[in-house]
């Protein structure tokens, strides 16, 4: 089974990321892995952090000669920051200049976190729910990318709102669309739309404010059948939904048309069936956004993430100061002013662990050769239906 964990707080030493699952003789390409860590640190709208931080992953164990083992893979990403906030963050210094935080940010897990475990000082709380723990995420995601590419599966992602401002008339299916998502600071493909993106949050800056948006992201070639409708914990949508949602500032999910589908009636909702002999069967629309059922039905997965403006704001919100009960303005901490490009990115990291996770589930084996000749086997089995 293909799980992974993470460790490590915002101004700490390091992230971690343990990988457990992956089968043996993988090529594992550490160039990808820096390749998808710098793509999250890109975008307009980013704080100073990012012009601090380059991040670079160290692998600690799980590879040989750029293969995996079959054994935990685990990674490093060093926190350059870490040098400015030794005084505060080292683990067993008993004397630090810092001062409590004690005035919650709205809409921050400040003072959830801090009632739940008893703490005086809500630092103890946002190092880790911050979304710099996404990096490590973004490490893991990119193993198994890894993974798939071995199926020629592919994930991708661009973003379609920010702020009031969407993307309008795009087809993924023309030419340079993927190449204009990256080559755009926004990773957005309608060239009209950016500009009027970057304005938005230009104007949020001078502010102190914030935006969010959204994201869409593709699964191309997935085979049908990954997930399970059998129990509701094994549904695919139900497991890619809540690795999205669990990602910093997500506030909701839609898979296909999502919310649009309510307004419909249900000839028009579904993606009838056709037949031909060389394809097998096949849908002219995907408004299900290739799960049915809890399954990969064999479309592509589309799935539309909605973020809500990052709640650090230079302009800050009122509080309450925990110490005194006093009104009080939330603490203001380095922030950026938009993430949603960035967010693409790890929601792609995602997908892409949740679609590795069903992957080596349907068809098991211990190596990359083994999975490969049941992947071939099943597909062989199914065209003959």
């Amino acid at each position: 089974m293909i799980r992974f964990t993470t460790a490590g707080e915002s101004h700490g030493e390091a992230l971690v990321a343990i990988v457990e699952g992956i089968p043996a003789g993988l090529i594992i390409d550490i160039d990808n892995i820096n390749l998808e860590l710098a793509r999250r640190q890109k975008g307009y709208g980013r704080g100073k952090r990012m012009s601090i931080e380059t991040d670079k992953v160290k692998i600690l164990s799980g590879i040989r000669r750029c293969k995996s083992l079959g054994s935990p893979i685990a990674m490093l990403i060093f926190n350059k920051d870490f040098k400015n906030w030794a005084d505060i963050m080292l683990p067993f210094s008993n004397e630090s200049s810092s001062v409590p935080l004690l005035s919650p940010r709205p809409g921050h897990a400040d003072l959830p976190g801090l009632m739940k475990y008893g703490l005086k000082d809500f630092r103890d709380i946002l190092e880790r729910a911050s979304a710099r723990e996404t990096a490590a995420r973004v490490a893991a995601g990119a193993v198994c990318k890894d993974l798939l590419r071995e199926f020629g599966i592919s994930v991708m992602s661009y973003t379609s709102q920010i702020g009031s401002v969407a993307v309008e008339n795009v087809s993924i299916e023309k030419e340079k669309f993927w190449d204009n998502v990256e080559s755009s600071e926004l990773r957005s493909p309608d060239i009209e739309a950016d500009k009027k993106m970057k304005k938005l949050i230009e104007v949020a800056s001078l502010k102190g404010d914030t935006l969010g948006g959204k994201i869409i992201v593709i699964a191309k070639n997935v085979p049908v059948g990954l997930g399970s409708h059998v129990q509701h914990d094994l549904k695919l949508d139900g497991r890619l939904a809540q690795a999205l949602i669990s990602i910093q500032a997500m506030k909701a999910v839609e898979f296909g048309d999502g919310v649009k589908l309510a307004e419909l009636f249900g000839s028009k909702a579904h993606d009838e069936i056709f037949y031909d002999k060389p394809k097998g069967f096949y849908r002219e629309t995907n408004r299900a956004g290739g799960i049915e059922g809890g399954m990969s039905n064999g479309e592509p997965i589309v799935i539309t993430c909605t973020m809500k403006p990052i709640p650090s704001l230079v302009n800050a919100l009122n509080s309450v100061n925990l110490k005194t009960k006093e009104s009080a303005k939330a603490e203001t901490v380095r922030s950026d002013v938009c993430v949603v490009p960035a967010a693409g990115v790890i929601a792609e990291a995602s997908v892409a662990i949740e679609l590795a996770k069903a992957l080596a589930e349907k068809f098991g084996g211990d190596s990359i050769e083994d999975i490969k000749k049941r992947v071939s086997d099943y597909k062989e089995r199914i065209k003959s239906l």
